[in-house]
């Protein structure tokens, strides 16, 4: 096969093209629990605590299975390791949701998040190799179907509810089939071209990234961001509804908040690639997610609306977290390393948020408590915000730390 002026084989560029977006679009229907929150509780038997868990669920596999994502890669391949992520969403989304036991619905929920976690870490990386000269533009791609995914999720939620047998099982279940068409067109490229290894040398040599602080920042910038967007697709509507909008309401608002995932997905990555200086698009994006809190904390009602878009409009960190993921390193090898750090770091300050809330709002008298912790941990978003966005490579830093060891 020739090779294309983007560095890839002409054969098959299509193909591994419809990967990406059909993996990338699986990666969070699964994770939106929140519209049918309620019911799934009521039906499991369990408290507001329990589901601060389920909600939490996201970060804490992202960050687990995400740990050991590279590694993986490194033995089977990155083609065969996102095909395998995507089988093994498959069967945790299908099956979960017909049992009757909480804890078996964790286990298969833990089997279909840990599938995700080998797309989040590792799609990156597929694009850095196979589209190297295309990588702001499949970015955009990656990121603008992680919000389809999550817009669709959320969306669908309540409607699939109604009409679907078994309600709120038969909406969660019916992302199974879905993720499994997403292993298809990935099973096309391994048999074309092979499993794409990342080489073991490259994986297992080469200075900790907790020397680079531009790496540390990204991964608590990462992280935070995170913790944030999945309390919001966790628990937003439930604060709408305790607000007193209505539960359909509730969920078109979080779906609204998601939707606009996919404008800032599409964008973010040009924004990255062509701004010099991003601090000041960190500060807005900090003050957009403040305002957002607080219209729902004391106008739950009024202009709703808005403080959805607020909420949607701040989440355009990810995308911009996930760009600098590429922006800031040369090499796929260490874009994969640093995918897998910012990740693992990254989705394990995001468990903490869901199940904190949780927690908060059990032993307390509303949402103020909650609202106002998650308003000053933005703090932590705009410091650390600030210093990934500093210009240079992570590569520079990894080597700079070498000499200065030597």
């Amino acid at each position: 096969m020739n090779d294309t002026t983007g560095g890839v084989r002409a054969r098959g560029n299509w193909v591994a093209l419809v990967a990406v977006v059909l993996i990338s679009a699986n990666l969070r229907p699964g994770t939106m629990v929140g519209p049918v929150l309620a019911e799934l509780l009521r039906d499991l038997g369990q408290n507001e605590a329990w589901g601060g868990l389920l909600t939490a669920m996201p970060g804490i596999c992202f960050a687990a299975f995400g740990a050991l994502s590279v590694a993986f890669a490194t033995r089977v391949g990155l083609a065969p390791a996102l095909f395998w992520g995507m089988v093994a969403t498959a069967v945790g989304l299908a099956v979960r949701s017909w049992t009757s036991d909480a804890w078996v619905f964790l286990a298969l929920t833990a089997l279909a998040l840990g599938g995700m976690a080998l797309g989040n870490v590792l799609l990156p990386a597929f694009i850095k190799r196979r589209f190297p000269n295309r990588v702001p533009l499949l970015m955009a791609l990656y990121g603008s179907f992680l919000a389809v995914g999550a817009t669709l999720g959320s969306m669908l939620a309540v409607p699939l509810a109604e009409v679907l047998p078994g309600g709120w099982r038969g909406s969660l279940a019916v992302w199974g089939p879905v993720a499994a068409l997403a292993a298809v067109p990935i099973l096309v490229v391994i048999v074309r071209e092979g499993s794409g290894r990342l080489g073991a040398h490259q994986h297992e040599r080469g200075p900790s990234l907790l020397r680079s602080r531009r790496a540390v920042a990204l991964g608590i910038f990462f992280g935070v961001q995170s913790m944030h967007a999945y309390t919001q697709f966790g628990w937003t509507a439930q604060m709408f509804r305790d607000g007193g909008v209505d539960r359909d309401a509730a969920g078109l608002l979080v779906s609204l908040l998601a939707s606009l995932g996919i404008v800032t997905g599409l964008v973010m990555p040009m924004v990255v690639e062509r701004v010099h200086d991003l601090r000041a698009v960190v500060a807005v994006l900090v003050a957009l997610l403040v305002a957002g809190y607080l219209g729902i904390l004391y106008a739950p009602t009024v202009a709703s609306w808005l403080w959805a878009v607020c909420l949607g409009l701040s989440g355009a960190a990810f995308p911009m977290a996930l760009a600098l993921i590429t922006a800031r390193t040369r090499d796929h090898h260490l874009t994969a390393r640093l995918s897998g750090f910012c990740q693992t770091v990254g989705y394990a300050l995001a468990a903490c948020g869901p199940l904190l809330v949780g927690v908060l709002r059990t032993h307390s008298s509303g949402w103020t408590v909650p609202l106002w912790v998650l308003i000053v941990s933005s703090a932590v978003m705009l410091v650390a915000g600030l210093i990934a966005c500093t210009p240079g490579y992570v590569d520079d830093d990894l080597a700079a730390s070498e000499v200065k060891a030597g």
